[in-house]
């Protein structure tokens, strides 16, 4: 991969005098979108129990979510391409804030609709975001430890994987929702004073976070930042033509069913405990914690690892062993099947930094655009798990459901087998 001229001739501690607070800035970002992404699985649970909705329902939080990522990427990269790396961070920051004070209109208005679109505003901003910060940590520092640097900023959003689901059982699932059961013997006003009782509990985090984002785009505004350029060409191609530039496509095509398993995975864990092995929320978001917790651990453990193994085979080596925990999960029966599901975290931890920094590797002056795509590819978020949920709600059985996660699992094997063949020739 191309770097900048200064990058390529300082020395390693001009780097780090250089890059440093702006490094630590960008790597704050990976945390906060890493903390409200790991909401959504405490936020379907509870929407889902307030609503009453089925999983197909209940899934749409995250086609919400991801559908701003396939529609935001390439406008995010071309306000990036245009204006810099910085005005896409504050772009992002205010629509990341925004969208979580749209939380506040959501729950007075008991609307499942209008969660929805408060979803979909934030998460254009985390579009944005990501399409910004991924290749520009990637170039802050020595192209030959790019894929390492991605995995350890990458480390902080599964440290927040692992306080997001504790942070919000306790805030928003402080109280066992009530079973279907149990409002259909209430009468209509009661039932609609408990929805707006259960809604309004997410107000709280979610004003909190957007006040923090206020806060931190106050000091991207204020603070000067690299302008660091992959080169200085532009880029001449479209970007059906990016999609032929070294390991772009594959890249897109690996990220699109890796990010829907993820997706899945985290969002559906505490659906599926309860579902499996009829577990409450209130034991169960314990066991999203330990999945965060075990997929920062595995982020910090992927980036040491990185010292000794090629990423690409690491990357093999870890979708062998996800292809055989998911083979567990549903052919299994019982808690193990939970803890598969779990360790499953481990495994997936350096999937998408190891999967965009090598899809970009080598792109050159097609850095940016090609950065949008892999961002857009994020959109496997927003279909995979409606496609899961589906098989849930006809089966009745939530096991075969990861048959889907399954696919995904081999497509990522395959792109790491396609970049060793690269590589090799």
């Amino acid at each position: 991969m191309n770097n900048t001229n200064s990058g390529n001739s300082i020395s390693s501690s001009s780097i780090k005098r250089n890059y440093g607070l702006p490094l630590i800035l960008i790597t704050s970002l990976f945390f906060f979108w890493g903390f409200i992404h790991n909401l959504d699985p405490i936020l379907i649970k509870h929407l889902r129990s307030a609503f009453q909705l089925n999983h197909f329902q209940a899934s749409l939080v995250d086609s919400a979510v991801f559908a701003a990522y396939f529609l935001l990427a390439i406008p995010a990269g071309m306000i990036i391409q245009k204006y810099g790396y910085k005005t896409g961070i504050l772009v992002g920051l205010f629509f990341f804030a925004a969208g979580c004070f749209l939380f506040v209109p959501a729950a007075n208005t008991v609307s499942y609709p209008f969660f929805l679109g408060a979803l979909f505003v934030l998460s254009c901003g985390l579009a944005i975001l990501e399409t910004a910060a991924n290749p520009y940590i990637t170039i802050l520092g020595p192209p030959e430890k790019a894929t390492q640097r991605l995995n350890f900023a990458q480390s902080f959003n599964g440290l927040a994987a692992s306080i997001a689901p504790i942070v919000g059982g306790i805030f928003i699932l402080s109280v066992e929702p009530k079973s279907q059961e149990e409002l259909a013997t209430l009468s209509q006003a009661a039932k609609l004073a408990y929805i707006q009782a259960e809604t309004s509990l997410v107000k709280g985090p979610y004003i909190i976070l957007g006040l923090i984002l206020l806060l931190v785009m106050f000091l991207f505004l204020f603070i000067k930042l690299p302008d660091v350029t992959e080169s200085d060409e532009k880029s001449t191609k479209n970007y059906f033509q990016v999609l032929g530039v070294k390991n772009v496509g594959w890249g897109v095509l690996a990220q699109f069913f890796y990010i829907g398993a993820q997706i899945y995975i985290f969002s559906f864990l505490l659906v599926f405990a309860e579902d499996a092995i009829d577990m409450k929320g209130q034991e169960a978001k314990y066991y999203a914690g330990v999945a965060g917790f075990l997929f920062m651990v595995g982020r910090f453990a992927g980036t040491f690892l990185m010292k000794y193994v090629s990423p690409q085979k690491l990357l093999r080596v870890y979708s062998v062993i996800s292809i055989a925990l998911t083979v567990w999960v549903i052919f299994g029966s019982g808690i193990s099947t939970l803890y598969a599901l779990v360790g499953l975290t481990f495994f997936m931890s350096i999937m998408f930094p190891t999967i965009f920094a090598l899809g970009i590797e080598g792109a050159g002056s097609d850095t940016k655009p090609a950065s949008s795509l892999l961002i857009m590819s994020i959109v496997g978020g927003a279909i995979i798990p409606p496609v899961a949920s589906k098989i849930t709600d006809i089966s009745g059985n939530i096991h075969f459901s990861y048959a889907v996660p399954l696919l995904c699992f081999v497509i990522v094997l395959l792109f790491s087998l396609r970049f060793r063949n690269i590589k090799s020739s």
